[in-house]
């Protein structure tokens, strides 16, 4: 019985490990940005793939989750305010299991003018990840992934900030 007990505990203990060392992710760098349909705004829908030839910007988040809301003042400030003009970048936020009625106030309240959009069904989320948030995604001109973080961490936030800049300062002219 002892053995039974242990094997079952190393088991579990092993997989637990697996999951974790994937942090829930079912994609990785390399690999081509799943496919998926959204509404850009109310009533109106658009798949990732009417952005190809952008770098685009995929922000996973909740409004209830502290590192999203520590990580989501900075996005406006360090990647929105200085690229929302530059024709080559698209950034979009995707409210987890959340929808318009609860983003629209959240937008307005925190004074963001990227796009936040619902993921009521965690349909978008899904093709990315089986848990944990804030998730940053950074997809290239090919839609292929170059970039991907879990969690807010200063140092990784700035390596993102400074990998949009040098991608979209190495492209052709921004305006």
């Amino acid at each position: 019985m002892k053995k039974i007990l242990l094997f079952l505990c190393l088991f579990i203990a092993v997989n637990a490990f697996a999951q974790n060392d994937e942090n829930g992710t079912y994609t990785k760098i390399g690999d081509q940005a799943p496919s998926f349909n959204f509404e850009i705004e109310k009533g109106k829908t658009v798949n990732l793939s009417d952005y190809k030839g952008k770098l685009i910007l995929i922000n996973l988040f909740a409004t209830w989750c502290p590192p999203c809301n520590t990580e989501l003042p900075l996005a406006q400030k360090q990647i929105w305010d200085k690229y929302k003009d530059n024709k080559n970048f698209e950034f979009f936020v995707f409210g987890r299991e959340e929808g318009w009625d609860k983003l629209i106030p959240y937008k307005a309240k925190h004074n963001f003018t990227f796009p936040i959009l619902p993921d009521l069904d965690r349909s978008i989320f899904s093709k990315f990840a089986k848990q944990s948030i804030p998730r940053n995604i950074l997809i290239d001109q090919d839609g292929k992934i170059i970039y991907q973080s879990i969690g807010y961490e200063k140092n990784e936030f700035n390596s993102l900030v400074k990998l949009i800049g040098n991608k979209l300062n190495s492209s052709s002219p921004t305006k």
